[in-house]
């Protein structure tokens, strides 16, 4: 099946570059719309781990997002790359906003062009926290070769759309060192219906940080950006204290991101990122 109106789009960059690169698609109103297993396809074919797909209802866009292995009910780096291609579409000066729909829940979106750049942020939903249970934290760290002592006391399970577990590590050098066996983490993940695992050093006072997310039960071994897990970082910290943060991804696979998220007092986020559309 032909898949018209195909963009790609550069999701979360740091410092103007690299990014998560996103397929954005538009179904045609009276077109012919591909199926579920053309969607999971055309992510790959395009270079890239996810795809999202719009279709306008009224006032609101409907999202779907896609990788190899299926639909998920939400992607923040996806949504970021949404609104930069609503964003690039609509033209005109100012801020745009849009009502956007995905996963079951209407939220609201926003994005600003700068130049070549379109910056975008959205409410991604409720974030809920919870303590690992013993299993799930000795075999998510047994994956992820890492023992107990090198951890920390704020691991945490944390669901915007789908749970995966929070892990702190010193800092960024024992981060970049991270080898997972991601056989064994996703059969872990799969066990306890977990996305994935968010691993990230301390933030500074400011909030600056790194991350890298692993996430091979949706076919993502390791994600360039991975913003609703930063989100949950983001309400995580907030019970720390600290309520605006930037984290770095990325670098691992030779594409640096970074995602913002701001968290007020009653835990709702705010994440986004710079963007720019590549190709339509």
């Amino acid at each position: 099946m032909s898949t018209p109106n195909v963009t790609v789009v550069r999701a979360c960059l740091r410092g103007g570059a690299g990014g998560s690169p996103t397929v954005v698609v538009q179904d045609e109103p009276h077109g012919p719309s591909p199926d579920d297993d053309e969607r999971r396809r055309i992510p790959v074919a395009r270079g890239a781990s996810h795809a999202v797909y719009l279709r306008h209802v009224g006032d609101t866009t409907e999202l779907r997002f896609f990788t190899e292995e299926g639909e998920l009910p939400a992607c923040g780096h996806g949504t970021v790359a949404a609104l930069a291609f609503l964003a690039a579409r609509h033209g005109g000066a100012g801020p745009y906003r849009a009502t956007l729909r995905a996963g079951g829940r209407v939220f609201a979106g926003r994005a600003e062009r700068d130049g070549e750049l379109i910056t975008a942020a959205f409410d991604p939903g409720p974030v809920d926290l919870r303590e690992p249970t013993d299993e799930e934290r000795s075999l998510v760290l047994s994956a992820l070769g890492l023992a107990p002592d090198e951890t920390g006391a704020n691991l945490r399970i944390a669901g915007v759309g789908r749970e995966r577990v929070l892990v702190p590590v010193p800092g960024r050098a024992a981060l970049a060192g991270l080898r997972p066996d991601l056989d064994r983490l996703r059969a872990a993940c799969d066990r306890f219906g977990l996305l994935g695992a968010y691993v990230h050093s301390e933030p500074s006072p400011e909030g600056a940080l790194a991350a890298r997310m692993f996430a091979p039960s949706i076919g993502v071994p390791e994600d360039i950006a991975n913003a609703n897990g930063t989100a949950c970082l983001a309400a995580h910290l907030a019970g720390r204290g600290i309520h605006r943060i930037a984290v770095d991804m990325g670098d691992a696979l030779g594409s640096p991101a970074t995602v913002t998220a701001a968290a007020g007092p009653d835990l709702r986020v705010e994440i986004g990122g710079a963007a720019r559309v590549l190709t339509e």
